[in-house]
């Protein structure tokens, strides 16, 4: 099983609401992000901070609505064709009280809260990416997926605690989001009280980072500001 966490804890100051419930196509940053994610995960860990009652409770409501209206028995239907019978789609939120200390504290907490879930790899992204493509995190799954079935550890390492490893979508030469993180990168990551940011976190803990070229450049494109106005 893969976790999905979305880290939606900023303060939203350049935007000048909360960047969650920002609506885009009818539907909120938020909703999208993980109906988004459970094209392959079936655990999301959702990340919330500033409001983090508001947007817990109008996040909550939505999804009520999308229950109603048959699309998340769609994405279910979707996620158990590629995924199997036992596929299963579930939303978890949790509040970072030290969201002010920047992002890195959001992924440390959501990354420990999706390992509870005891999955076999981890998306991370982030809120304000809303144009990323479904074949992009299909193809981060199924990366990730491959990349932890071919690490087998050898007999006699049972204390072996896997291999750190991240893939990362590129674009251009450029690097985005989603990405893609075995446990015990993750579990490291989770642990890491001295990184300065999530990426350096990631190339602190990684014994190994591959890179995954896309012609995606929702990867890269986060929305900070309203429409008119330059982020």
């Amino acid at each position: 099983m893969i976790a999905g966490v979305i880290l939606a804890a900023g303060e939203s100051r350049r935007m000048g609401r909360s960047k969650p419930l920002v609506r885009r196509r009818g539907e909120t940053f938020l909703a999208h992000g993980v109906r988004l994610l459970w094209t392959q995960c079936d655990c999301v860990v959702v990340v919330l901070g500033k409001e983090g009652a508001r947007v817990r409770r109008e996040a909550e409501e939505e999804f009520a609505r999308l229950a109603s209206s048959g699309a998340l028995g769609r994405d279910l239907t979707l996620a158990r064709h590629g995924r199997g019978h036992k596929a299963r789609l579930e939303v978890h939120f949790v509040e970072n009280r030290a969201y002010r200390r920047g992002m890195l504290t959001s992924a440390r907490l959501g990354i420990a809260t999706a390992l509870r879930l005891k999955p076999d790899a981890m998306l991370l992204t982030l809120v304000d990416h809303p144009s990323v493509r479904p074949e992009t995190v299909r193809a981060l799954g199924s990366s990730i997926a491959e990349a932890m079935k071919a690490y087998a550890p050898g007999r006699g390492t049972r204390a072996t605690p896997g291999l750190a490893y991240a893939i990362v979508p590129r674009v251009g030469g450029r690097r985005g989001h989603p990405v893609a993180l075995s446990t015990a990168l993750a579990r490291a990551i989770a642990n890491d009280h001295d990184g300065e940011s999530l990426s350096d976190s990631i190339r602190r803990n990684a014994r190994l980072i591959g890179y995954l070229d896309v012609a995606d450049r929702g990867i890269i494109a986060n929305v900070n500001a309203p429409r008119g106005r330059r982020g």
